[in-house]
């Protein structure tokens, strides 16, 4: 049975859910919402994240209360965000990104926090162990490091004859540093080199840009609140310098980039909402494992295929979850 139709189940056999615990009790709960990034930028998985609460029984303004706070692509703003929320206070924390999920960590031991994503939780020192996180954390973990091989055969299955791949590295991030680690490993396995790029503000993206120029045959661009931020800055500049990029997800490909192959964000932060309304119903997140990845998407853009003068296989064009004309 499908969870959906089992709270369907428990509602007709009077067993309320969460939220309608919450209505019935008059009480209104207060969820603290950092994004990573700027509000529209990241609108879809908010969304996604809203809409499946209203399906658990939780209506924004009626029997609980979104606080949102926006780090708009900058994570040294996040300690102060936090703060902001810790006062008002919110009896559950859903943020997203590894720094943030870090910062907020950092800023509280008691307050609930769910992740919405997060890189490599165990190694970045989120939780203790995937199975039982411990602490006052949980959440869903992203498998950027582990997918960095299948990142690379993508590029290559692209182009045939690719030795140089580039990588922009935001430098703030402990999960991209982990993961340009693991793409190292996996271009030598391969017989290809990675050329890193090191950014840490926007104004680092164009001088990155210049450095690959002439050196770099594609682009690899891991997922981060910076690079997300400025994604039609990174898309933009790839184009003239006839760049084949790939990137983590599907946002990046909309917005101008030539594919993307990574887990599904909206979906994450569905089930992420899952996690809080079984906070809110007073479980322990220490004692709720970290869940993985269940979908993943494979999405192209002919019209930047042709920018680049790739041509894209027509085996590959058959696997895409979604092509952009």
């Amino acid at each position: 049975m499908r969870r959906r139709d089992f709270i369907a189940s428990l509602g007709a056999l009077g067993v309320p859910s969460a939220g309608a615990r919450a209505q019935q009790s008059g009480r209104i709960r207060t969820i603290g919402f950092l994004g990573a990034n700027k509000p529209a930028i990241q609108k879809p998985w908010t969304d996604a994240f809203v809409q499946r609460l209203r399906e658990l029984g939780y209506v924004d303004g009626q029997n609980v209360r979104i606080e949102y706070r926006w780090a708009e692509g900058d994570s040294e703003r996040s300690p102060e965000l936090l703060a902001e929320l810790l006062r008002l206070p919110v009896d559950v924390l859903l943020t997203h990104a590894t720094p943030n999920v870090l910062a907020a960590k950092k800023a509280t031991s008691s307050v609930p926090i769910v992740f919405a994503l997060a890189g490599d939780p165990v190694r970045n020192g989120l939780v203790a162990s995937l199975n039982r996180p411990g602490g006052n954390i949980t959440g869903l973990a992203l498998q950027q490091a582990e997918l960095a091989g299948k990142r690379l055969a993508l590029i290559r299955e692209l182009l045939p004859g690719v030795r140089r791949v580039g990588m922009l590295v935001t430098t703030a991030n402990p999960n991209v540093i982990v993961e340009a680690a693991e793409m190292n490993g996996a271009a030598r396995a391969l017989g290809m080199d990675v050329i890193t790029n090191d950014i840490a503000h926007p104004g680092d993206i164009a001088p990155a840009f210049e450095r690959l120029r002439g050196t770099a045959e594609a682009l690899y661009v891991p997922t981060d609140p910076l690079t997300t931020t400025h994604r039609d800055a990174i898309t933009s500049a790839a184009v003239p310098l006839r760049l084949p990029t790939l990137f983590s997800i599907r946002e990046f490909v909309d917005a101008g980039g030539l594919v993307s192959y990574g887990p599904n964000f909206p979906d994450l932060f569905r089930r992420a909402a899952d996690l809080v309304d079984k906070v809110l119903a007073g479980m322990k997140p220490g004692d709720l494992p970290v869940e993985q990845p269940l979908k993943f998407d494979l999405v192209m853009n002919l019209k930047t295929a042709g920018a680049v003068g790739v041509t894209i296989p027509p085996t590959l064009l058959a696997r895409a979850d979604d092509v952009i004309e």
